[in-house]
């Protein structure tokens, strides 16, 4: 069974920084990420990393995603943040091999202007 525990939220100030980190099992997976939503607004990318590393427009330049394989996380340094950022954040993985997919319960971005 796929379990994902997302840590890392919080309250920042415009500029500041924040880690996110997404622990998970029950699996190997072939990709790992980050998407993020706001109300009434679609769930968005913001980076994947697996084969090929995606960064989202609006997190190029800011973010940085990496994995620890042998511990199963996937990580998100989000750095110079705007209060557009503010967001619920949702760890993505997919399971290797078959490919499905799998979303973490999100935890809540908020940056202050």
């Amino acid at each position: 069974q796929v379990q994902l525990v997302e840590s890392g939220g919080g309250l920042v100030q415009a500029g500041g920084s924040l880690r996110l980190s997404c622990v998970a099992s029950g699996s190997i997976f072939r990709t790992m990420g980050w998407y993020r939503q706001t109300p009434g607004k679609q769930r968005e990318l913001v980076a994947t990393i697996g084969g090929r590393t995606i960064y989202a427009d609006s997190a190029k330049g800011r973010f940085t995603i990496s994995r620890d394989n042998a511990k199963n996380t996937v990580y998100l340094q989000m750095n110079s943040l705007k209060p557009e950022d503010t967001a619920v954040y949702y760890c993505y993985v997919e399971k290797i091999f078959s490919g499905v997919a799998y979303w973490g319960q999100g935890t809540q971005v908020t940056v202050s202007s």
